[in-house]
């Protein structure tokens, strides 16, 4: 059963919104990791999140939503408040309406992750862990990109891969992939900020201005970013136009981008198991196949 807002909780959060009085809570969708609510108080509402005690998700989602709002890029719902108790963690965001993106907000996303992989960091990493969906992701500070990936990224989650089973040849496949690095990644690429976690599903407008959410951030590679867009789903033309009229792709990218989401479909067999982990073979087999390995 989901968490649910008690009065108490309620009562709290009437201190974060405009108004004095208890707000309303309304189911609403919010992804398979927390329970979500509408908080409606009057003519205003607030987007709240609830988990259970201890997992540290919400506090680093709402460490992740400042980095990229402070950057004043793409546009992420601002944090009203961050707190626990006993029974539950909560996060209180703005609430946005959000609905697809138009063809406008496309060309806007483009210009503004454009500007927000142009905030850069001095190495890799950030200055603090956390989760990529439910699965922790550590990011220790690297000023090699080729290292990073290696051990942070693909040997964490082959780690993880192996507790649940993975099976030998795809595991040894992988570790093949991670020794290549240096021909799959010739140059390293400076650490851009990145959401971590920008699948179609996080991705979202109001208006025709673009929004993002549950991010993972990090400072990476900004082709980390891009590649994920494209792992489930496809941005449309105006987004790539816009993009690199404004950052130009490197030489290569294709094979980056398959490299890439190599880490989330190993994120995603730990998380869900099924056919993801045949999905890893073959995006190794054809890394290895580039490269003559």
């Amino acid at each position: 059963m989901s968490l649910q807002p008690d009065t108490p909780l309620l009562e709290e959060l009437a201190g974060f919104m405009p108004e004095a009085t208890t707000p309303r809570p309304v189911p609403a969708s919010g992804g398979s990791i927390a329970s979500a609510w509408r908080l409606r108080q009057g003519a205003h509402e607030a987007f709240l999140k609830l988990m259970s005690p201890g997992t540290g998700v919400l506090e680093a989602e709402a460490a992740g939503l400042a980095e990229l709002g402070d950057a004043d890029a793409v546009r992420v719902p601002a944090v009203l408040a961050a707190g626990a108790d006993a029974g539950r963690d909560w996060l209180l965001l703005e609430y946005l309406p959000l609905e697809a993106p138009s063809p406008g907000a496309w060309t806007e996303l483009g210009r503004a992750l454009a500007a927000q992989h142009g905030v850069t960091a001095d190495a890799h990493g950030w200055y603090r862990d956390n989760f990529i969906g439910a699965t922790p992701q550590p990011n220790p500070r690297e000023t090699d990109w080729r290292v990073f990936y290696r051990d942070a990224r693909l040997g964490h989650q082959l780690r993880l891969a192996r507790e649940r089973g993975l099976d030998g040849a795809t595991a040894r496949r992988v570790e093949a992939v991670m020794t290549a690095l240096d021909k799959l990644v010739p140059d390293s690429p400076q650490p851009s900020l990145l959401h971590g976690d920008l699948w179609s599903g996080n991705i979202a407008a109001a208006g025709d201005t673009p929004v993002i959410y549950d991010p993972a951030v990090y400072y990476g590679d900004a082709d980390a970013d891009l590649a994920m867009m494209e792992l489930f789903g496809a941005p449309p033309p105006e987004f790539w136009a816009s993009y690199e009229q404004h950052r130009p792709l490197a030489p290569g990218y294709e094979l980056r981008r398959d490299l890439y989401n190599l880490y989330h479909l190993l994120n995603h067999y730990n998380l869900f198991g099924g056919g993801f982990s045949g999905q890893a073979r073959r995006i190794c087999d054809y890394l290895l196949a580039e490269i003559g390995a």
